[in-house]
């Protein structure tokens, strides 16, 4: 059974990954009818699964919620330090470095707790 801490840790991540996903929402439904853009996000999502499942020690343990919303919260911490700001691009296909890696995490939310799906980091 999860402990109170690991529960509030795991429903404080959703919300950060849903309040992600609000503001970048459209780039995702863009994605769906731009291929370079999807692959631009498809790169970005293999190389953050690959992160937070090998990059970070007793990841199998962690809710990937977790993982994902403090990599995307430590994300954001550097991009405003180096004065970064999102805009929601007239044309998603011009999409940042940053922006397409937020998307990327935005992505990887829908399905990382599936079962087996951090094991595809593992076999690649």
């Amino acid at each position: 059974m999860a402990s109170w801490a690991a529960l509030w840790a795991e429903f404080s991540a959703r919300r950060t990954l849903e309040r992600l996903h609000e503001q970048l929402g459209a780039g995702l439904l863009a994605a769906a009818a731009a291929p370079g853009l999807l692959a631009a996000i498809d790169q970005h999502s293999a190389a953050v699964r690959d992160i937070v499942t090998l990059g970070v020690e007793g990841s199998a343990a962690v809710a990937g919620a977790v993982l994902l919303a403090g990599y995307a919260s430590g994300l954001l911490d550097q991009a405003k330090e180096l004065g970064w700001r999102f805009a929601s691009p007239a044309d998603w296909n011009t999409a940042d470095w940053f922006t397409a890696r937020l998307l990327a995490v935005c992505a990887l939310a829908k399905h990382f707790d599936e079962p087996g799906y951090r094991r595809l980091a593992l076999e690649s």
